[in-house]
C-alpha cells in the first residue's frame, strides 16, 4: 500500500474504507449478498467496535478477480 494518500481529480482524498451501505452502493451488490461474500471470505472487512468497514482495495480486488473469472 502506498504511503501517499490517493486523490480524486478534483483534489479530494479518496476513502480508504467504506461502511457496508456505501460498499453496496458503489458496487451494486445487495446488502445480503455482500454479507454472504464477507462470510465466505471473498471480501475483507475491518471491525472497529460495532462498525464494519470494507477497505476500498478489498472491493477493487474482489471486482477485478470476478472480472477475470
Amino acid at each position: 500500500m502506498s504511503d501517499a494518500p490517493s486523490m480524486t481529480e478534483d483534489g479530494r482524498l479518496r476513502p480508504i474504507t467504506v461502511r457496508i451501505p456505501e460498499a453496496c452502493r458503489l458496487t451494486g451488490i445487495g446488502r445480503s449478498k455482500l454479507y454472504e461474500l464477507i462470510a465466505a471470505g471473498e471480501v475483507e472487512t475491518i471491525k472497529v467496535g460495532m462498525i464494519t468497514l470494507v477497505p476500498m482495495d478489498a472491493l477493487l480486488r474482489f471486482l477485478e478477480a470476478r472480472r477475470r473469472a
